[in-house]
């Protein structure tokens, strides 16, 4: 079930592999939640066996919550602020020096539309972040979303769809707003 899972075809998310899988890394979401500021090294090494890439140079700020956390993948020095949700039933790619702002939720799950099917199966579509990105807080990003790198999105931004490389981007649903300007000091 773990293949078709990665691959985003139907799957029993009830599966004991993937039942297991679930609960090993809601316990290190707990142990992650549970740590105080000082507890720099112990935070460490929980997110080096919680995440897929990244943990050894991320900074992330409790509580965190995710699914799987191995398919988290983190590129260098990417900062995730307080109160994120990842749903990482697929990959999340995430390049180097991402800010992701407090709340921000990414999602790769989906539910079939028709009623029986939804009862057992669901599945999911990847979603990549380039490097350089900004995620302002309380942003959702959807399943199978691709977001260029050096892009900005506005806070409270719902992206159902693909954002291009360099821009500002923001609303219900997330749009191109303008380009960034990359002389701009602010």
């Amino acid at each position: 079930m773990r293949e078709k899972m990665l691959r985003g075809e139907l799957y029993d998310p009830q599966d004991i592999e993937l039942s297991l899988a679930r609960v090993r890394a809601r316990d290190l979401c707990q142990d992650l939640n549970a740590t105080r500021e000082s507890d720099a090294e112990l935070r460490r090494r929980i997110l080096k066996e919680l995440l897929g890439s990244g943990g050894d140079d991320v900074w992330l700020q409790p509580p965190f919550y995710c699914d799987y956390g191995f398919n988290i993948l983190l590129g260098k020095n990417c900062f995730f602020n307080f109160n994120c949700v990842v749903l990482d039933i697929c990959e999340v790619k995430v390049g180097d020096f991402v800010f992701v702002g407090p709340a921000v939720q990414i999602y790769t799950a989906m539910h079939p539309m028709n009623a029986m099917l939804r009862r057992k199966q669901e599945f999911g579509k990847p979603v990549e972040i380039g490097s350089d990105v900004w995620i302002g807080g309380g942003a959702i990003i959807n399943p199978g979303v691709r977001i260029g790198s050096r892009s900005v999105i506005g806070s409270g931004s719902v992206v159902t769809r693909d954002i291009p490389e360099g821009v500002f981007a923001a609303g219900n649903p997330c749009r191109v707003i303008r380009p960034v300007e990359e002389a701009r000091q602010h």
